[in-house]
């Protein structure tokens, strides 16, 4: 074996790609991580950081409620806190068409041992007495879901891969990936180094793409533009995640710093790659925080900021092998990178060695109907 030789060679630098790598390093796999900048350049690194198994398919809350309990342990994990705090979600409904579809899921998110509870507006009020819930039908609320910071989140995956003596190449553009040559992979960067591998994962993230056409696979994946913004920090009242989910909604939570951070989805989608921010959105996003709580209404904005959702059809992520024998998929996370990100880099882990699961990822798979069923609570 020559020191280009590796048993895994992964593509991107996200959560996707890093937790991955991490996985497979403590299962004694070589590995070598390449990132065409730095780590979290792309979606991880413009996520705010909220997590959450409220979901509305089997699969989706299975992953989601072991990713939640491997941020828990991440402090023990690592031996540093990445601020993990359960602040809990609060979903919002403000017609009976979405109350119904918040009771029609309970039952399934409860039958998986996900305490979510049904809230009343009088209900919500006595928890949140700050929220104006006008209008409001009703909800959901998960105590358990939470946030992190996804800073502190890669730095402790990224420790512990290069701490076993595994490879990560930051500003390692790839730029071919040839298998002709059986049982292995070349992968060049834009160095014109070349490296060599069994098995290639792609967690390209918003470039997943592109990735997939070196060798010759179109992935339904498509990346779009989401703004986000946040504040100057107050007093820290542990405010939830208040997801709003009329047309014009939105979502925000308060970070451990006080900070209000959140975004909204745009009525008009904005496809590729394209982070540029808008006044649009930093008007009308202070706009719909005040209408749920009022009292905000004169904390100043610090920044803003814009990233790239990579979406699928169906709305749920791409997590399998490929038809090409060591080259597998982990990606189009659809917004959701993030907060499955640790409990898919597992799972990936170990399927690209045991070749199974540990429970039904058909909703995940590579060749799936797309237009089968969608994730509800998107």
């Amino acid at each position: 074996m020559t020191k280009s030789d590796y048993d895994v060679i992964i593509i991107g630098g996200g959560i996707i790609g890093i937790a991955t790598g991490y996985y497979l390093t403590k299962r004694r796999q070589r590995v070598l991580l390449l990132e065409k900048n730095y780590l979290g350049a792309g979606s991880t690194g413009r996520c705010i950081g909220g997590i959450r198994a409220q979901f509305s398919t089997e699969t989706t809350i299975k992953v989601a409620m072991e990713s939640v309990d491997l941020f828990r342990s991440m402090e023990d994990e690592f031996g540093f806190s990445v601020d993990w705090y359960p602040s809990g979600y609060l979903f919002l409904a403000y017609s009976e068409e979405k109350k119904q579809s918040f009771l029609n899921i309970l039952s399934l998110q409860n039958s998986l041992g996900l305490g979510v509870k049904f809230v009343t507006p009088e209900d919500i009020k006595r928890k949140f007495n700050y929220i104006n819930v006008n209008g409001v039908l009703g909800g959901t609320f998960c105590p358990t879901d939470g946030q992190a910071d996804p800073f502190y989140v890669l730095k402790g995956y990224m420790l512990g891969i290069t701490n076993a003596g595994n490879d990560i190449r930051t500003h390692a553009e790839v730029v071919g990936i040839d298998n002709h040559k059986s049982n292995s992979f070349e992968v060049t960067i834009h160095t014109g180094e070349k490296f060599h591998a069994p098995k290639v994962l792609n967690a390209a993230g918003p470039f997943s793409k592109s990735v997939g056409k070196f060798v010759g696979i179109d992935l339904l994946a498509e990346p779009e533009r989401h703004e986000s913004l946040i504040t100057e920090g107050i007093e820290f009242k542990a405010i939830p995640m208040i997801v709003d989910y009329r047309p014009d909604g939105c979502y925000f939570i308060q970070r451990k710093t006080g900070q209000i951070i959140g975004c909204y989805t745009p009525e008009v989608q904005v496809p590729g790659n394209d982070m540029k921010s808008t006044f649009e959105f930093l008007t009308e996003m202070p706009r719909r925080i005040i209408r749920l709580i009022p009292t905000l209404e004169s904390v100043a904005i610090l920044r803003q900021w814009a990233g790239s959702y990579t979406v699928t059809p169906d709305g749920n992520p791409i997590v399998d092998k490929s038809d090409i024998p060591g080259y597998y998929i982990s990606t189009a996370m659809c917004g959701h990178g993030f907060m499955l990100g640790p409990a898919l880099g597992k799972l990936m882990a170990n399927f690209m060695i045991d070749d199974q699961w540990p429970y039904d990822m058909s909703e995940f798979a590579f060749k799936r109907n797309y237009r089968k069923g969608t994730e509800v609570l998107g």
